[in-house]
């Protein structure tokens, strides 16, 4: 006889739902459905280091949280002084075993990272030239559920090994007491000590079922196996679009423009002041380029009727956003700072192809930008100075880049606040920057300062809206 087909009786629990959206913790969208570990390959003097980094800052910026781990600042601090580079040598088990020590504690700080601290990916940085290392971090990974992709940096030219060792190696902290020739000398012989047990890569026999890319020759060739998801084929993308090659990127925001700032109700042009006309040419002489795009900065585009009743009426629940970090929320009729970094990341890939290249923008683009080349975060970003009818001279450097400010004296005003100067207790605070009214700004376009309205307060603040 069939049993008979019963229901427990359910006790219905009512508990109070706050219908606020959630905030993540990061500020970008979330690209990779498990942590991932980037494994550093590769000798001495490669770019290793250049590579984490760059891709570190990268990763950040489009809203990956992402951390570099250095074994070699594990190992310098477990050992105080250096002493040459016989503390490399492969027969040296004393040595072996520090420096097996410190793999360790960074991996502990890797699955710390990536567990406990919100980060969605670590790079690995270690040169990590044995299978027997590889197949540990492979073990530590499996345990943790973690992904793991491999970046292997392969250079036989001597020249470009000698450069980096001369540009990067003989500054760093273990050679601080020794001169240049010294250093080279034993930096050398360091390679050596790594090249006797050396086992690259090897995607065709016994690493076909890794997913890596090997960077052969600072770019010159890439050679990849089994990418396996998004953010693996973003690194991927990204790593084929950078070179070494020294170049000058010149940053310059568009001529001040009579509309600056301002959106009374429905802005309908923003044509540019005398100030901003002089701006085209200041730009081409310091440049000297003959190009339009050096000449023609006074377009500006419509920044569209957004006043605050508009938002209000569009995106009610954004007052109770405000103390969102900066960059994370933004209603459909807004544009967030994360948004904008969205649609700049071709314009990056374009900038990192480029040799000498002049980029002329409007501030918010500026701001991102910067915050690229600057490693700047995202709670940074909205709020660095990008000062009107100045150019920003951006040279690209070992394991960053040097900013210098040119001022092509050119009268402006200046549109920028710190942000102990926006008011935190203000609705929308979070993703839009609310700017009083500079005096300067009205006295030059020769008009009076807008009346005060007690139906209307919003109406005396300027909003960032691009």
């Amino acid at each position: 006889m069939p049993l008979e087909l019963t229901q427990s009786r359910v006790q219905k629990i009512w508990t109070p739902v706050d219908h606020r959206p959630s905030l993540p913790r990061s500020c970008g969208p979330k690209l990779t459905n498990s942590p991932t570990v980037i494994v550093m390959v590769g000798l001495p003097a490669r770019g290793k280091t250049y590579i984490s980094k760059k891709l570190t800052r990268y990763l950040n910026w489009i809203g990956v949280p992402t951390k570099v781990f250095n074994v070699g600042e594990y190992r310098r601090e477990a050992v105080k002084q250096y002493s040459s580079y016989s503390f490399f040598r492969p027969d040296n088990e004393e040595a072996m075993k520090v420096r097996k020590q410190c793999a360790l504690a960074a991996l502990r700080d890797v699955k710390s990272y990536l567990m406990k601290e919100g980060g969605q990916i670590a790079v690995f940085d270690a040169t990590n030239t044995t299978r027997e290392r590889r197949h540990m971090i492979l073990h530590f990974a499996k345990e943790n559920d973690f992904k793991v992709f491999f970046i292997e940096s392969v250079c036989d030219d001597p020249m470009v090994v000698a450069s980096n060792i001369m540009e990067v190696k003989i500054s760093s902290p273990d050679y601080k007491d020794c001169n240049s020739a010294e250093a080279m000398d034993d930096f050398m012989k360091r390679i050596s000590c790594y090249e006797a047990s050396y086992q690259p890569l090897d995607p065709d026999k016994c690493d076909r079922d890794l997913s890596l890319i090997k960077v052969i020759d600072v770019g010159r060739r890439f050679l990849v196996n089994r990418v396996q998801d998004h953010i693996q084929s973003r690194i991927v993308y990204y790593l084929m679009n950078i070179h070494v090659q020294p170049r000058t990127i010149y940053l310059c925001r568009h001529g001040e423009t009579s509309g600056m700032w301002v959106l009374w109700g429905s802005a309908t042009g923003c044509g540019v002041t005398p100030s901003g006309s002089l701006l085209s040419a200041a730009v081409s002489v310091f440049v000297m380029s003959p190009f339009p795009r050096a000449q023609g900065t006074d377009f500006l585009c419509g920044p569209g009727p957004c006043s605050w009743n508009l938002i209000s009426g569009r995106a009610p629940t954004l007052p109770t956003w405000s103390s969102a970090p900066t960059q994370r929320l933004c209603p459909s009729v807004l544009q967030s700072y994360q948004d904008l970094v969205q649609r700049l990341e071709p314009v990056i890939m374009e900038l990192e192809r480029q040799e000498n290249v002049l980029v002329i923008c409007h501030q918010a683009v500026l701001r991102c930008l910067l915050a690229y080349f600057l490693d700047k975060s995202a709670e940074e970003m909205p709020y660095l100075k990008c000062p009107l009818h100045t150019v920003l001279k951006l040279t690209p450097v070992a394991y960053g880049c040097r900013v210098e400010s040119i001022y092509l004296n050119v009268e402006s005003v200046s549109t920028h606040r710190e942000r102990s100067e926006v008011s935190s207790n203000r609705p929308g605070i979070g993703s839009w920057l609310y700017y009083p009214p500079s005096l300067e700004f009205w006295a030059r376009l020769g008009s009076s300062s807008p009346s005060t309205s007690s139906s209307e307060p919003w109406r005396q603040e300027h909003y960032e809206v691009f």
